[in-house]
């Protein structure tokens, strides 16, 4: 007991360090009391999950914009496939007849380092965390003490739900998971792989079957797809200063 104690403190401090945390320039508008609509907070209030009890999403988090909504999306893949967006910090469920369900996510270095298709073989509830080998040697102060791991809980960093990408019947290493940090969403930060908020992905898992296609876009492909064909599409604003 007295050892999970200790990796739970250092998990909560690894979750609060600035380097894993980076700044970035795009960020989740700030609101002003009454700018979110009693229909966004239920969908984003207090929980239990597997007898877990999953905190509320701060208004200051969230935004009408960026809350999980039904969009327009032209992306040419069948329904049920998720298409990620890491410059636009977007996930897109593709519901048919060019709309998809939106997800506000934020995109770690790591999550960068993959792009292409992939496929969901398994989900896991509360996932047990480890950190990869090569986390351990580039910041063996932080992820030392937990290179056993953490199990599931709200000190997790995979959160509530996750999504694992394989290609090729081979583990990609990345995840679409939840966060026990809501701060990071819509944020670029320094580590970590696809997080969004935990009420999002419970919601997203629970509407995602196994062998679920999933397309990963490149930074520089930010927005595509979310306007009609031959129609141009803004540019995106992206953000520097992920690290590690």
């Amino acid at each position: 007991m007295i050892a999970l104690t200790k990796i739970r403190l250092t998990m909560l401090a690894v979750l609060a360090a600035p380097a894993l945390l980076g700044a970035c320039a795009t960020t989740v508008p700030m609101n002003e009391p009454g700018q979110i609509t009693e229909e966004t907070r239920a969908m984003y209030a207090a929980t239990v999950d597997n007898g877990i009890e999953v905190p509320a999403i701060e208004d200051k988090y969230l935004s009408e914009y960026n809350k999980r909504q039904l969009v327009d999306y032209y992306a040419p893949y069948r329904a049920g496939t998720i298409v990620v967006d890491p410059g636009g910090k977007f996930l897109y469920h593709l519901q048919g007849d060019d709309t998809a369900m939106r997800y506000l996510i934020a995109v770690g270095a790591q999550g960068y380092g993959f792009a292409g298709e992939a496929t969901i073989p398994f989900q896991r509830d509360w996932p047990y965390w480890t950190p990869t080998a090569n986390m351990i040697k580039r910041d063996p102060e932080t992820y030392g003490p937990v290179r056993n791991g953490l199990p599931g809980g709200l000190e997790n960093p995979l959160g509530a739900r996750a999504l694992y990408l394989y290609k090729n019947g081979r583990d990609t290493l990345y995840r679409i998971h939840g966060t026990p940090s809501p701060w990071t969403v819509g944020h670029a930060t320094s580590s970590g792989c696809i997080r969004m908020f935990n009420q999002d992905s419970i919601h997203l898992a629970a509407e995602v079957p196994n062998g679920t296609k999933v397309v990963v876009l490149t930074k520089e492909q930010a927005g595509k797809w979310t306007t009609p064909p031959g129609e141009a599409v803004a540019s995106a604003e992206t953000t520097d200063g992920d690290a590690g």
